[in-house]
């Protein structure tokens, strides 16, 4: 029999034992919730890119959050029948676009417009054609819900990864808790998208010295960088009003005025059919105004413009020299008055100046960026 001394330091034992196995079982068996300890993902902004970049302080970049975000980008459980993810329509190999005119959904319905490149997108303040998103963090909501893009609510989205049992501890690790929630699906998609910047094409290594353009390229730069006056005469293409070459990305964000986003009417339309900036704004002053895209990675990214009117570079050069519609309400002031030739009512670029200006956008070509595995699908060997 036990002595009451013996039963005592018996329960003690006991109970201590238990508090250790407790203390041992893996924090998936308890429940898998609290803080966690993340590693800072080291973002390197390259030399000459703005470098006061907008990360909100409540989705700090994480090696864990950018690794998640990256399944999530090639996820096709976001989609309403399980065949497609945000990487179908932003391809690696197209520099995050995917080669159509309007972007196809997962019933076959076409986008009435088409799929912009994520390249540099970390330094975009307004995102989507007409700037409606003012973040990453909101802007994935939309594709993913969009009857003519993925088609599924994100609550069923997060419905379908909590049932896996891949994804619940990626969240653990990444957010400290297994119960998967719409916000840190956003947050994570958001994180990788923020990595993807393009900064090593031969333009980038030209400036820093690496190798040299040829004439004809150096020649279009020229062009691409001068607004033309006949009377001196100075030729210009004029591109560099909507696709800014100072801070490096080619877009039409202005980081020397506090990174503002502008917009522009580039004379597409007489009329134009879809209204751009003003289906958000509401101001009429905005009415047919898109977003300037990234010029990085152009011979990539075809068909050019917001509806893919223009299947090569030629075309898009033809436009701007030979067809700006005129008399398209806010049509941009350069547009409406940039001339080569005196008193001409277009630019007017000759065949050799075009060529020129098309073999400076081919310098923007990143290959290392279309390779990197970084951005690759994890799924795919």
């Amino acid at each position: 029999m036990l002595t009451a001394t013996r039963l005592r330091s018996w329960l003690l034992a006991t109970s201590v034992l238990l508090v250790l196995i407790t203390a041992c079982k893996p924090e998936e068996e308890a429940g898998g919730e609290g803080p966690v300890v993340t590693t800072p993902y080291q973002l390197v902004l390259p030399k000459g890119f703005p470098q006061d970049v907008r990360i909100p302080a409540t989705n700090p970049l994480t090696e864990e959050g950018v690794a998640l975000g990256r399944m999530l980008f090639y996820e096709p459980r976001l989609s309403r029948n399980n065949t497609m993810s945000c990487g179908s329509c932003h391809q690696q190999s197209k520099a995050f676009t995917d080669g159509r005119a309007l972007a196809l959904g997962v019933d076959g319905v076409a986008n009435p417009r088409g799929t912009m490149s994520l390249a540099n997108i970390l330094w975009e303040p307004a995102l989507n054609w007409d700037g409606a998103a003012v973040s990453l963090e909101t802007q994935a909501l939309k594709p993913i819900e969009n009857p003519v893009e993925l088609h599924q609510s994100l609550t069923e989205g997060v419905s379908k990864l909590q049932q896996t049992e891949l994804y619940p501890p990626l969240f653990r690790s990444a957010f400290g808790s297994r119960t998967i929630t719409e916000e840190n699906v956003l947050k994570a998609l958001a994180q990788f998208e923020r990595t993807l910047i393009s900064a090593n094409s031969r333009y980038d290594k030209y400036l820093r010295d690496e190798v040299q353009l040829n004439s004809q390229e150096i020649a279009g730069r020229i062009l691409f960088s001068n607004h033309p006056d006949p009377t001196i005469p100075v030729a210009g293409a004029d591109c560099m009003h909507c696709h800014n070459e100072g801070n490096r990305l080619f877009s039409s964000t202005d980081y020397a005025r506090g990174a503002t986003a502008n917009f522009f009417n580039n004379g597409l339309d007489s009329n134009p059919s879809d209204l751009g900036r003003f289906s958000v704004t509401g101001l009429t002053s905005d009415r047919g105004k898109m977003r300037a895209p990234t010029l990085r990675n152009i011979a990539l990214t075809a068909p050019y413009m917001h509806d893919g009117r223009f299947q090569t570079l030629e075309e898009v050069l033809d436009h701007y020299s030979d067809h700006v519609a005129k008399d398209s309400p806010n049509l941009d002031l350069n547009l409406q008055t940039a001339t080569n030739k005196r008193n001409g009512a277009q630019l007017s670029l000759s065949d050799t100046q075009k060529k020129q200006v098309i073999a400076f956008l081919r310098t923007l070509t990143d290959s290392t960026f279309i390779q990197d595995k970084r951005f690759s699908d994890p799924f795919k060997p």
